[in-house]
């Protein structure tokens, strides 16, 4: 099939490297670029090695103009997933309206963003049928399909979701299915088309696991509280994220560490969006460099620099030991696993290690929190941008620009990683002045209390 496309690839690679700092594609990234077929396309390729930007490619070639119709819809199995790729896919589709819908976001403010129709909808499956089922979408335009992490769809229990949506879909023409692992054969409720591809870069593709030392920690005792603590306390500074298998166990771990004094955050899926959220942007800005998780963070979260990943339980499935293992040493960076294992406990035959070590309880340079997170009640929709911020920070706050770190900026707040020694003055300072006309509260963001 020959597209009709007013965005030319060399317009889409271009927005790539000046939008989101990426010079040049992988090798996996190159393959999906040249994909122009009416068919169906499966992309198998690890955890970490730039999926997003690899389907991204042939959907944006795919697009025309806008026409008043939504041309294409990504469906993807968590919340924390369609943030990432709508992140993505924004900044490289210039021209094109994009939106963002899952469960917890407020659903009024979605049917809003419908007042102007969308090119492309990203969305969990269940929140995307409650849009049809309102009847706030007419999708029988969309010609292309992406369904991101499908088996991790059809793990989750979204099949019956994902068969009403694409009973909506009569025009579709290209579908696009991403995967880190292999399923027998293609899901029953795909749209029909002409022919089938699998681009497979499991093997080809640099594997996490080949830049990945793995570690195994022996703890004297089934109760893995005080090696975990003694590992951590051995660790050089940097990132790093604690799985274990239960959320409860997450919650036990959470508290114990707590009055270590480490620098720790809590992830699960008993948490509301919001906490979920601000404990990625904290992990990621340097507030809380220690997440203890469920397997709820093994997937869909944009983290960078993660260099340690830890499993305080064995993970329940070969699936979950590789998603887990592929949140450290992504694209071109080396990480380290380590393993605690009790004596007596039963080891899974797919976790293998590199050799075993004794942690030792402290490091001359240990993790450390090296900024707090500043917390604005106002965000996107009172009119504020990242710069508004960073001018705010410097004016009013004294900062100089290099003091000021990540900002994520959402609809109504944004969190902004400033140096720790500065955060409670910036507070006091901060509060009495507005923001581009505009009366914000500001907070330090803390952890959550349990």
């Amino acid at each position: 099939m020959t597209y009709s496309i007013d965005m030319k690839e060399k317009d889409i690679y271009a927005n790539i490297a000046s939008r989101l700092s990426i010079k040049e594609l992988n090798p996996m990234q190159k393959r999906m670029a040249g994909i122009n077929v009416n068919g169906t396309v499966t992309l198998l390729a690890p955890t970490g090695s730039g999926k997003t930007i690899a389907f991204a490619i042939p959907l944006l070639k795919s697009l025309g103009k806008p026409t008043g119709n939504t041309q294409a819809i990504i469906m993807a199995p968590s919340r924390e997933l369609v943030i990432q790729i709508a992140n993505v896919i924004r900044p490289i589709a210039i021209g094109l309206k994009t939106v963002a819908f899952y469960g917890g976001h407020n659903m009024l403010e979605e049917t809003n963003s419908l007042s102007v129709t969308p090119d492309i909808i990203v969305a969990t499956p269940g929140r995307l049928l409650d849009h049809i089922t309102r009847k706030n979408l007419n999708l029988t335009e969309v010609r292309t399909l992406v369904i991101d992490e499908y088996d991790k769809a059809l793990e989750l229990g979204f099949t019956e979701e994902m068969r009403k949506v694409t009973r909506r879909l009569p025009k579709v023409n290209l579908v696009i299915l991403t995967s880190a692992t292999r399923l027998d054969g293609l899901p029953d409720f795909l749209p029909k088309t002409n022919s089938d591809i699998v681009v497979d870069f499991c093997n080809s593709s640099p594997s996490p696991r080949h830049k990945t030392r793995i570690v195994r920690v022996p703890s004297p005792s089934r109760d893995k509280l005080e090696t975990l603590t003694d590992l951590l306390q051995s660790l050089p500074d940097g990132r790093v994220i604690v799985f274990a298998n239960h959320r409860e166990s997450v919650e036990r771990i959470y508290s114990a560490l707590e009055k270590t004094g480490l620098p720790i955050g809590l992830y699960h899926g008993g948490l509301d969006q919001k906490n979920r959220e601000n404990a990625v942007e904290m992990l990621n800005n340097g507030s809380t460099p220690i997440l203890i998780s469920t397997d709820l963070g093994s997937r869909g979260l944009d983290i960078s620099g993660l260099s340690t990943v830890i499993h305080y339980h064995f993970p329940p499935s070969s699936e979950a030991w590789t998603h887990r293992n592929g949140r450290t040493a992504r694209q071109d960076a080396s990480g380290e696993v380590y393993i605690i294992n009790s004596e007596g406990e039963n080891i899974p035959d797919y976790v293998e290690w590199d050799n075993d070590y004794t942690p030792q309880g402290h490091n001359h340079n240990p993790i450390s929190a090296h900024t707090s997170s500043l917390y604005f009640n106002v965000g996107k929709k009172e009119k504020i941008s990242r710069g508004d911020i960073v001018g705010f920070l410097i004016a009013k706050g004294n900062l100089e620009s290099s003091q000021i770190g990540r900002i994520a900026l959402r609809d109504h707040s944004a969190i902004v990683a400033v140096p720790r020694t500065e955060a409670a003055r910036l507070v006091d300072e901060l509060n009495s002045h507005r923001i581009k006309n505009t009366r914000a509260k500001i907070s330090v963001l803390t952890p959550v209390i349990l």
